[in-house]
């Protein structure tokens, strides 16, 4: 039977990568607390354990009297000789008993057991907990077996990771048995156990990313100066490069895109625009704003607010899709910024546009209505400006804006 225990922690030490002096003292201590259940809490005792020889010895010791007054201290001296005194030990002297696991009775030795595996099993949490944590911030490769409603469960060295609805990458569509990349981003200590946190949303996966993609930066010549994304929409991230020589963004980007490109497909197609990074605010915010061209950029580096001066066909673009474009500008300059649109005068162009021609731009129902209210050409309309087509029946501000806007815009074409 001992064999058959110390072989079977042995197997999980193997397993397990448990440490052997670890595992032998736990096993001390748990056969130790069977000999006190037995004998008293104050019996002598000792456990030794051989992990590989496979054996565990249990030795009791008790002092040889001729009237025993406490059995968990003391062994008469005809039960020594009855036990074979071949040493001719006399009272007064020690007596140390190896005993046998059978002695404890089936009751003790399956407590016993349930408490080695319970041991066992805090010390797994442990490593666990220990391993990961040291894996913090560190990319790992697993295999989806589960998707859930709010959470995806992910295989990685036969230990569960947990990637929230928060940490993933909206609309990516996760399926059991792909093989996924994501960042650790928490280990937490639960009661059931270490819960490991990962993500494929945070700033921290695309930093890792562009380590493994480009040469560069892992070797440190190319620093990422900062990040700021919107996960599945578009990311921002400003890189320095510390030799003259080497272009940071060209570096970053690759021939014909090749290394960004890789970055992109592993984002589920995420726009990257990589920037210069500069150290004069009023360059950076520039570069943070491209594509747009600005007229004019004024700072407030004590309050860190900036404010843009840009014409009207440039504002679209300063702000992007939903205005990811601006916030993603602001995150990564630290400056609050505000845009100021130069209008164009409608006096300024050539040429005017007979509304009738813009009935597919307009919809036919406005273009009657500017009509009936004595307004014909583009630059008819232009001159009335917003507060005058507000004003009309059926009109509110946003929409006249939006007339105002879709006319400007054909001029622009025009030009």
């Amino acid at each position: 039977m001992n064999t058959e225990i110390v072989e079977s922690f042995a197997q999980m030490v193997r397993e397990k990568s448990l440490d052997k002096d670890v595992l032998a003292g736990i096993i001390e201590e748990i056969f130790g607390i069977m000999v006190k259940k037995k004998y008293g809490a104050e019996a002598k005792y000792e456990v030794v354990v051989n992990m590989d020889k496979g054996d565990i010895e249990i030795f009791l010791e008790r002092t040889i009297v001729d009237t025993v007054n406490d059995p968990t201290k003391e062994i008469s001296i005809d039960e020594v000789n009855e036990k074979g005194n071949d040493d001719g030990l006399e009272v007064g002297e020690d007596f140390v008993q190896k005993l046998e696991l059978a002695e404890f009775g089936r009751r003790l030795i399956n407590l016993a057991r349930q408490s080695l595996n319970q041991k066992i099993r805090e010390i797994e949490k442990e490593l666990v907990y220990n391993e990961y944590s040291e894996m913090l911030g560190e990319i790992v490769v697993g295999d989806i077996y589960q998707v859930r409603r709010n959470d995806v469960l992910i295989n990685h060295n036969k230990n569960e990771l947990l990637l929230p609805r928060i940490e993933q990458i909206p609309r990516e569509k996760y399926r059991k048995g792909d093989t996924i990349r994501a960042v650790v981003k928490d280990v937490k200590n639960t009661q059931n156990g270490p819960v490991i946190l990962v993500s494929r949303a945070d700033n921290l996966f695309l930093r890792r990313l562009f380590e493994i993609e480009i040469p560069e930066i892992y070797d440190g010549v190319i620093e990422i100066k900062g990040i700021s994304r919107e996960p599945g929409e578009r990311a921002k991230i400003a890189v320095e490069s510390s030799d003259p020589r080497i272009d940071a963004v060209g570096a970053c980007v690759g021939m014909k895109g090749v290394r960004i490109h890789a970055i992109v497909r592993e984002l589920n197609n995420e726009n990257i625009d990589v920037i210069n990074y500069s150290d004069d605010p009023v360059v950076f915010i520039q570069r943070c704003l491209a594509p747009a061209k600005l007229k004019q950029i004024d700072i407030d580096e004590e309050n860190k607010k900036c404010v843009v001066t840009a014409d009207s066909d440039q504002v679209s673009l300063i702000v992007g899709r939903n205005g990811v474009n601006i916030r993603l500008a602001i995150k990564l300059s630290g400056y609050e910024i505000e845009v100021i649109r130069l209008e164009k005068p409608f006096e300024e162009y050539d040429e005017d546009i007979e509304l009738i021609e813009l009935k597919e731009e307009l919809g036919a129902e406005i273009v009657d209505l500017l009509i009936n209210n004595r307004l014909d050409t583009a630059l008819e309309v232009l001159a009335a400006g917003v507060d005058k087509l507000k004003e009309l029946e059926g009109l509110d501000e946003e929409k006249a804006k939006e007339i105002i806007q879709i006319l400007e815009n054909q001029f622009e074409e025009e030009e």
